[in-house]
């Protein structure tokens, strides 16, 4: 026999017509005055509760995107990358070296410190200096998509920093008029001739990029056609890493 909840006294039986607690008769007390005051009363309740909870989740919304919106636009700062005066020298003679042993066919394993390798990168870079750039809707809705010319014509600052066996990259460009930094960290590999970045964490601005959409940003930046052949490496290299600090780039 099926169980009974009394509407009135909340109390529980097997079956039957009436309350054998109260004594009230269940088909009467549905259309009861009492029963509708209580009704009316619960979905006052429940109609409070759903406004109120609107105008939390309103508030909790807005206060969300201007957080967003402020990490966004305030930039991380520059790491602290230390170049000696020497450093571009060594750095420019190790390179001839490994092109030397590209030329000759033989074995060679490049080594480049965090200075080094900045020295290096700062005249093999195409900084822009304050020159104009073009808004979404002047290049076109179709042509949004990062590529590698677009970046680096809008690129202002590059730093390299080498962390035991991650790099982390920061990047300072032009975003619609206003300087806006990128950081990625993650391990460099070699994968079918080609070099990629597998990211483990990164921020634009001081807003911290999820997994997802880092992994999704830096697939696109590496596997568009336009960019691809940009990290082909050259041939008889075997590997590039980074370890103990330091930028290796092997030759077979």
């Amino acid at each position: 026999m099926a169980r009974v909840v009394c509407p009135k006294c909340s109390s529980r039986q097997d079956g039957g017509t009436e309350c054998r607690r109260c004594g009230v008769v269940f088909s009467r007390y549905a259309s009861s005055p009492e029963a509708r005051i209580k009704a009316g009363t619960a979905a006052a309740s429940a109609s409070g509760l759903f406004r109120s909870f609107y105008r939390i989740f309103r508030w909790v919304a807005v206060g969300s995107s201007i957080l967003v919106l402020v990490l966004m636009l305030r930039n991380s700062p520059p790491p602290d990358v230390q170049i000696d005066p020497d450093a571009q020298k060594r750095a420019e003679a190790k390179v001839q070296l490994l092109q030397a042993a590209s030329k000759e066919g033989r074995p060679y394993t490049l080594h480049l410190d965090e200075g080094e390798l900045n020295s290096w990168l700062r005249p093999n870079l195409s900084l822009a200096r304050g020159e104009p750039t073009q808004t979404a809707r002047e290049r076109g809705q179709d042509d949004v998509e990062p590529s590698i010319e677009r970046v680096r014509s809008t690129v202002r600052d590059v730093k390299i920093q080498l962390l035991d066996d991650r790099v982390r990259g920061y990047v300072l460009f032009d975003l619609l008029g206003k300087d806006q930094s990128l950081v990625l960290e993650g391990r460099l590999v070699v994968e079918n001739g080609y070099l990629r970045l597998q990211p483990e964490s990164g921020t634009l601005g001081t807003l911290p990029l999820p997994q997802s959409s880092l992994k999704g940003a830096v697939a696109r930046l590496f596997d568009r056609p336009e960019n691809r052949e940009t990290f082909h490496v050259p041939p008889g290299i075997r590997d590039i890493r980074v370890e103990h600090g330091e930028l290796i780039v092997v030759r077979r």
